[in-house]
């Protein structure tokens, strides 16, 4: 990797766009870069690792990127050209940044902003845009992270003077993140978590293989007191020997009691039979004795009722003869019922009649009614007739109504329609007046809006004169102010300026050099005045100066601001003032609103309107319909009265007494009603009584037939439904029983177990319990140890099988075991006790030492010489990471804490070169052509400045080019190519001092500035 060239604007002390040629610099091989204490070298530094990774190196992460001296709108920018991999490359970058908004107050923030270019083919290509692929692009590129790059290419003395003194660990934390052994210890971690995982295996296992034991324990019962569970615990390596032992003698007194307590089962179920057979005997026996006694009690319960029986008997025989004249005795009774009613009918019909036609018979009653039915046949055209007549009356009131009806409806029609024309012109007014003022509010609407504008920029114009007023004020005081702290400061400079002899002089000591002439002796130092400033003094004012300008310039941009609002709102207000324009807001807000009231009334006039029109319409049809009604109905009254007149005649032609023809017909409808239904009853009564003397005939016939001396005995004897089915039922129920207790008698089993002894079925039933207690606890015994020994057997195989399971996980975990405890160095196989990632970086150390001993050897005319040594350390501490000096001169070794100040920076120096070598070649071969040192020359002697120098400058021979970060005064006139940072009270700036044959045609004489502002 090489540096062509850096532009940094807005950046740390660099307010402007400030380039550094570093191919100008380098061309010499070795260069200086130097300025006052806090004027901006490592910012240098900076800029370059922020080019490259996004940041700046670990210390001094968090730290404000951008100028404080730079100008609002300038953006802070890096742009980096270099050279790497064959790959000429350029990066821009800009971090996050506040900008103030362009024409208005307040800020904005413009992203983060990542370029990338290469050139090819004498042209620039972009690249990439992404923050994420150009930072992969740059680390792949380079082959280092940004802190491999910070400890390489940019080398901190101080860091590696600590490098040099410290212990193990913190060596071990350093080389970890360069050459990137972290891999190394993830396997000593690996190899930690697969060991503990293979513990927690067996122990899972042993603790199952356990509690299958006590399982076991529990399924062995009463067998544990005579064959207990010796003591187990997880993690033991003779545990599965002592389970499978004790589980092997448990099994086997477990079958032998099984096998014994299946003979006992088989004893009590043979006593169990026994008894069941005896308990049903003697209730068989006690059953059928039981029966013989009932049945004799039965028997003669059924002997002492055998009277009522034959009674119930003869009683249904009499029930069963009347049964033969129950029809004759129904007929009977029916005709006398028909007689009754015929006769109470035929008094019914004839009570209305004259009493000259209470006895006449049924053809006299026929031959009156048709006599009657023939008058009411000539009374028929003439009731017809004054039907009609009515019907006439009714239509001719009618149509006098509908009449009465239509003269009010014309006249009241006649009435509206006079009155068209002008309610017809109202409601067009009212309308043409809604639709202009419709109109009028949208131009009113537009006029009111333009002068709420102009009223409320009138207003804005008001408050911002105030504000302006007062902006102006400010930016005069911060003027002012800014002024006299940029007088104060300038004063106290140059009082300093005078005193600084005086400063000088209180370094003096007896016996050094003066840093002005050079002498030992120090005859008459200067001593401070009564006006001496210090530097604290000093930068106090230039502190204040900057704050002061900082205010004086938010001051310009807040009046620049508020000069361009009041421009605007003065152009939006015109040149009416605010009390004018509102008073002419409110003038066109209330002639708006009456307008808009107005135009509300447009819809509801229309509409009124158009009502108006319909119901003209209407009533010119209504008018129309009603004269027409009007003729029709008058040829419909003359037709009308016409028919009247002649129905009326021919009702005075027909007669009808005072009621009328209706009337008259309506009697006679009446009587010859009458005198038919008195002739049909005449008729039914007669039927009636001849149907009567039959029925009395036969029955007397029957009862005689079926030995009754009367009908009346007959109709006593019969039985209802229920009377017969309940003696029926008495009857059979008796012959029933009658006929259960013989056979009941008669069994040769009920026979035989009267004459045996009286039956004990309780004594059998309690032999029986006890025989049946017997079984269930032989049965349970027998029941109990089977599954034991089948749990015990299911319990020994599970513990087999874990058995074997486990003899696998014990290898595994003996070599994880080994091999986890060699990595961490806490095995006594590790005699040196090193971790397998201080290995790898004991064998980086050593190739570290050996590239530095190179270059200490010419540091330090071949007196030392630094050596790895990988012995053990005393107490807890690690080994392998011991760092030693070899004195040529003495021929001893001995700890690099010894070595002096100078001793110490030369050695750290030849340290840093030699872990830059072999973290370049760790990190791919990437060339690295440019190196930075930063500080730590002022510890040296001539002689070994000289030789230090010596050795940077031999960098060339592999084309590297050195910059070398000190403010040390020797150097300036050792080394030719100069970069210089000159502070100011606006910000740093550059010059490049190179000597003649090396210097750019671009570039100036010694002490031109070179990018920047003064």
């Amino acid at each position: 990797m090489r540096l062509h060239s850096m532009t940094v604007t807005a950046f740390g002390p660099y307010p402007g766009g400030t380039r550094i040629d570093f191919d100008e610099l380098t061309s010499a091989g070795l260069f200086l870069l130097h300025g006052a204490t806090g004027a901006g070298k490592t910012s240098v530094l900076d800029a370059v690792c922020y080019a490259l990774y996004g940041g700046v190196p670990g210390a001094r992460q968090g730290m404000r990127l951008r100028s404080d001296h730079a100008d609002p709108y300038e953006p802070t920018e890096v742009v980096l050209e270099l050279t790497v991999g064959g790959r000429r490359l350029e990066i821009t970058r800009r971090p996050e940044q506040p900008r103030p908004k362009k024409g208005r107050a307040g800020s904005t923030t413009d992203k983060a902003l990542t370029l990338l270019r290469e050139r090819a083919g004498g042209e620039w290509k972009a690249l990439s845009r992404s923050h994420r692929e150009i930072g992969d692009e740059i680390k792949l590129a380079l082959g280092m992270s940004r802190e491999q790059f910070c400890q390489v290419v940019m080398l901190p003395q101080g860091e590696f003077a600590r490098f040099l003194r410290s212990d193990a660990a913190d060596r071990a934390a350093l080389l970890g993140k360069l050459f990137d052994t972290g891999r190394f210890e993830a396997v000593e971690q690996w190899l930690a978590g697969r060991r503990r995982t293979a513990e927690a295996a067996i122990r899972a296992q042993d603790e199952a293989l356990v509690a299958v034991a006590h399982r076991m324990a529990q399924a062995a019962g009463p067998i544990a007191a005579s064959h207990p569970m010796p003591e187990l615990t997880a993690g033991e390596t003779e545990l599965t020997d002592t389970v499978t032992l004790w589980a092997d003698a448990t099994r086997a007194e477990a079958a032998e009691r099984r096998d014994v307590a299946a003979v006992e089962l088989t004893a009590a179920e043979a006593a169990h039979r026994a008894a069941g057979h005896a308990l049903e005997t003697s209730r068989q026996t006690a059953a059928l004795q039981q029966r013989h006694a009932a049945a004799r009690t039965r028997d003669e319960e059924l002997e002492a009722a055998r009277g009522e029986f034959d009674q119930h008997v003869r009683r249904l025989e009499r029930a069963a003869a009347a049964d033969r004249v129950a029809p004759a005795l129904h007929a009977r009774d029916r005709a006398a019922q028909d007689q009754a009613r015929a006769a109470r009918r035929r008094a019914e019909t004839t009570a209305p009649l004259p009493p000259d036609l209470t006895g006449a018979g049924a053809d006299d009653l026929t031959g009156r009614e048709r006599q009657i039915r023939q008058d009411l046949g000539r009374l028929d055209a003439a009731r017809r007739a004054e039907q009609r007549a009515a019907a006439i009356v009714a239509d001719r009131a009618r149509l006098e109504r509908e009449a009465a009806a239509d003269d009010e409806l014309e006249r009241d029609t006649g009435g509206w329609l006079t009155t068209w024309d002008q309610r017809r012109d109202t409601c067009r007014a009212r309308l043409d007046t809604a639709q202009e003022a419709a109109t009028a509010a949208e131009a009113l609407a537009a006029r009111l809006e333009t002068a709420l504008r102009r009223r409320d920029a009138a207003r804005r114009c008001e408050n911002l004169d105030a504000q302006e007023r007062e902006a102006a004020e400010a930016l005069l005081a911060a003027r002012t102010a800014a002024a006299g702290a940029h007088e104060h400061w300038l004063a106290l400079k140059e009082r300093r300026l005078r005193s600084v002899a005086a400063e000088l002089a209180a370094t003096l000591a007896t016996g050094t050099d003066c840093p002005v002439c050079g002498s030992a002796d120090h005859p008459r130092p200067a001593r401070p005045g009564d006006d001496h400033v210090d530097g604290a003094a000093e930068e106090a004012a230039l502190a204040a100066h900057r704050r002061a300008e900082t205010d004086r310039g938010r001051a310009e941009t807040a009046l620049l601001t508020l000069r361009d609002r009041l421009a605007a709102a003065r152009a939006d207000a015109g040149d009416g003032t605010s009390v004018q324009l509102a008073a002419d807001v409110d003038a066109l807000t209330t002639q708006e609103a009456t307008a808009r009231r107005t135009a509300g009334d447009v819809h509801p006039a229309r509409e009124e309107l158009r009502r108006a029109e319909a119901e003209y319409t209407g009533r010119l049809d209504t008018q129309r319909e009603t004269q027409k009604r009007q003729a029709a109905r008058a040829s419909q009254r003359e037709a009308l009265d016409t028919e009247l007149d002649g129905l009326r005649a021919q009702l005075a032609e027909a007669g009808g007494g005072d009621g009328g023809i209706a009337e008259r017909a309506d009697r006679l409808e009446r009587r010859a009603r009458l005198l038919a239904e008195a002739a049909e009853a005449a008729r039914t009564l007669a039927d009636a009584e001849m149907r009567l003397t039959d029925a009395e005939a036969q029955l007397a016939d029957a009862a005689r037939s079926a030995g009754f001396d009367h009908p009346q005995q007959a109709a006593e004897a019969l039985l209802t439904t229920d009377e017969r089915a309940d003696l029926q039922r008495r009857v059979e129920t008796h012959r029933d029983k009658r006929a259960a207790v013989q056979a009941e008698l008669t069994d040769h089993q009920v026979r035989e177990a009267a004459a045996a002894p009286p039956a004990d079925p309780e004594a059998a039933r309690r032999a029986m319990e006890a025989a049946t207690t017997a079984l269930r606890t032989a049965s349970a015994a027998a029941d109990t140890w089977t599954d034991r020994d089948t749990q015990l057997a299911r319990l020994a195989r599970e513990a087999a099988r874990q058995t074997q399971d486990l003899a696998p996980l014990r290898e595994e975990h003996a070599r994880l075991r080994r091999l986890s405890h060699l990595a961490s160095g806490t095995s006594a196989e590790n005699e040196l006790r090193m971790r397998l990632e201080s290995y790898v970086l004991a064998a980086r150390l050593e190739q570290v030492a050996a590239a530095a001993s190179v270059r200490l050897r010419r540091m330090s005319s071949g007196r030392y010489t630094l050596a790895h040594t990988d012995a053990r350390a005393s107490g807890r501490t690690r080994s392998g990471l011991g760092l030693r000096v070899v004195d040529a001169w003495t021929g001893t070794e001995r700890d690099t804490a010894t070595l002096s100040g100078g001793e110490t920076f030369s050695a750290s120096l030849a340290l840093a070169l030699g872990l830059a070598d072999v973290v370049t070649d760790e990190a791919g071969a990437v060339r690295l052509d440019t190196l930075f040192i930063d500080e730590g020359f002022g510890s040296l002697d001539d002689q070994t400045l000289d030789e230090v120098l010596d050795v940077l400058d031999s960098l060339r021979e592999r084309d590297r080019a050195v910059g070398i970060v000190s403010h040390v005064a020797d150097l300036r006139a050792r080394i030719p190519a100069q970069l210089e940072v000159v502070k100011g009270r606006t910000g740093s700036f550059v010059r490049h001092r190179v000597p003649a044959p090396a210097r750019h045609a671009a570039t100036g004489a010694g002490g031109h500035r070179v990018g920047g502002q003064p």
